[in-house]
């Protein structure tokens, strides 16, 4: 090991200033870990390599955990966002979810300026090429130009980084991201300390310059009147909202495309990964959905100024000659000026069975896996997975357990279990289905299922904190008013309970709870809690039953081939998985009720 110094010694060592990475910097850092962030350029920390969006359904679920427990993201969109919609709004709470369009370029300053001001955090330029390790523990990282940062957890957060390989038509580029350099040396290390490592794709469709898109003649899509912020921090969004254009590909296009199929990488056998079925290329919705003879395309401003357009689904890697043909048989794009081409882009992975609930790996001690390095797809997914994995680090190095979110807790949750039991065949994605606790995990909550948590880590300010104690108060005391007020023989609380009611409508007019002086947010979360009680109430009754499950934790060291009785699939997948409660073996694909009363009887027995 070579020798350290003062100046190159930190608790913390974050890899990528991307999503995950900046949450996971920051949590780590506040949370009292000297911390270092290590990213290739400060000029693209934080940077929208792809949408320039934060939210969406499931997805918007994600932003406000992290915004619950302390973190970034939902602070910044609410800073610089451009346009603001509430998703699924005629439908129920359970899968309402926030999005905004960013201004891409705003949305990395407010970030990395958020970061230059956080005490215990250092932020350096460099490539990094090498995991130290000692004994299966991590004991730093070495650059590329012969740097060394040494710290007992380093968390890693490459992004499309590993081994990163740019397809446009038969050109192939490495690199991560347009314009920076693959970490080729890293892959190769991850190797040689013993972890497996995979491979995905994902791509990007082509930027527009506005000035040469014909907007008139689409179709306009506004943000909302009364925009719902992010972050409970935000009491409202004044900044002006910028719209949205919609067009459409047509049967030209589709020819055009299944005419040139040859020249697309995904069917030509140049790209062999596996690429996002939810978010496919245009190339492939034509060939998946024959039958449909147009394609809806969103034209997202990048920035207020609406200098540079992205077009949102129509993600390729066809020539460049057959992606200007194609912009020239769509309505509006007819006289496009393309900035930068869409492009393929293939990458290693480490599949996340190869991690603990703490998104530690279970071969190194103090190596943490964040993002997209665990197949993950989306920004809120790696911000997810960020701060989770920043504050882990940091209470690894402080030698306390690891903070880990139930499926019945959070989204994010729901997410870090369903990589660890289900393994993964392509970048996953968030989505509400996924989550069978929706009900009691919606987006308006989630400051009640993890302010504390976040405060109990130490990543909570006072004034977060403060906030969030007076918002309970609130709810508490317009709900005792409603369930001890009467009329017409019932409470108000259960005229609130009953459908098509009308009180809901017009409590805030109430004098009574006038005079409490209560926010907005407040009086929707108790009319929230009414509608949804009796159905919370059996989904509580579930959770319990899960609970005792999740609550019965199997020994890491537990060998399954010792285990009587077990079926020999059981063993293999348990072996693989290596699950830390019986309730993630429940979950693991092809393992029995037998099988888990087989393991309970066995840790009866020796534990």
């Amino acid at each position: 090991m070579p020798k350290r110094t003062k100046t190159n010694e930190f608790d913390c060592v974050v890899v990528g200033g991307g999503h995950a990475g900046v949450e996971a910097a920051h949590a780590a850092a506040k949370i009292g870990a000297k911390t270092c962030l290590l990213t290739i350029s400060k000029d693209t920390i934080a940077k929208m390599s792809c949408n320039p969006a934060v939210g969406g359904l499931g997805k918007g679920q994600i932003a406000r955990e992290v915004d619950a427990l302390g973190g970034l993201m939902a602070l910044a969109i609410d800073a610089t966002g451009i346009q603001f919609r509430l998703l699924n709004r005629s439908k129920g709470p359970a899968v309402q979810a926030p999005r905004a369009q960013a201004d891409k370029y705003k949305y990395k300053e407010h970030i990395r300026m958020q970061l230059e001001q956080t005490e215990n955090l250092t932020i350096a330029e460099a490539i990094v090429a090498q995991i130290i390790t000692e004994k299966n523990k991590v004991r730093g990282v070495r650059c590329l130009d012969g740097r060394i940062f040494s710290a007992p957890a380093v968390v890693l957060t490459a992004g499309t980084f590993l081994r990163g390989l740019m397809h446009t038509g038969k050109r192939q580029v490495p690199g991560g991201r347009l314009g920076e350099p693959a970490a080729d040396e890293l892959s190769a290390s991850l190797e040689a300390i013993g972890l497996e490592l995979g491979r995905l794709k994902t791509g990007t469709p082509a930027r527009l310059d506005a000035a040469t898109v014909d907007l008139e003649k689409l179709e306009i899509q506004r943000g909302d009147e009364k925009p719902v912020p992010f972050s409970f921090m935000t009491d409202k969004i004044n900044s002006p909202q910028i719209p949205c254009w919609i067009t459409y590909t047509n049967e030209k296009i589709h020819r055009l495309i299944r005419d040139n199929l040859h020249s697309a990488p995904l069917y030509s056998g140049q790209i062999t990964s596996t690429g996002p079925r939810y978010c496919p290329s245009i190339e492939t919705k034509i060939m998946r959905f024959a039958d449909k003879n147009r394609h809806q395309v969103f034209l997202e401003p990048e920035d207020r100024e609406i200098t540079t357009i992205y077009c949102n689904g129509i993600s390729t890697s066809v020539p460049t000659d057959i992606q200007e043909q194609m912009l020239k048989l769509m309505p509006g794009t007819e006289n496009a000026r393309i900035v930068h081409y869409g492009y393929a882009i293939e990458y290693d992975y480490c599949p996340p069975t190869q991690l603990t609930s703490s998104l530690e790996t279970r071969k190194i001690s103090g190596l943490f896996l964040a993002g997209q390095i665990n197949g993950t797809s989306g920004y809120e997914e790696a911000a997810g997975q960020g701060i989770v994995a920043g504050i882990n680090a940091a209470r690894k190095v402080q030698d306390k357990e690891p903070i880990v979110l139930g499926r019945d807790q959070a989204y994010i949750g729901v997410l870090i279990d369903d990589l660890l039991t289900k393994g993964l065949d392509e970048p996953y994605r968030m989505f509400t289905s996924r989550a069978e606790y929706r009900l009691s995990l919606r987006a308006d909550n989630a400051d009640r299922r993890l302010t504390q948590t976040g405060a109990l880590v130490g990543l909570v300010d006072h004034q977060r904190h403060d906030k969030f104690l007076n918002k309970l108060k609130g709810i508490d005391k317009l709900k005792n008013y409603l369930m001890n007020t009467r009329s017409d023989g019932l409470s108000l609380w259960e005229q609130l309970r009953r459908p098509n009611n009308t009180l809901a409508k017009t409590l805030a007019d109430n004098l009574q709870v006038k005079k409490m002086d209560l926010t907005q947010d407040v009086i929707q979360a108790v009319i929230v809690d009414a509608k949804y009680e009796g159905y919370l109430s059996k989904q509580q009754r579930l959770m319990a039953g899960f609970r005792a499950l999740e609550n019965k934790k199997i020994p890491p060291e537990l060998d399954y081939e010792t285990i009587g009785h077990l079926r020999a699939e059981a063993k293999e997948k348990l072996s693989l998985f290596r699950p830390g409660t019986l309730a993630q073996a429940s979950r693991i694909s092809g393992i029995t009720p037998a099988d888990i009363t087989v393991i309970q009887i066995h840790l009866k027995k020796h534990y």
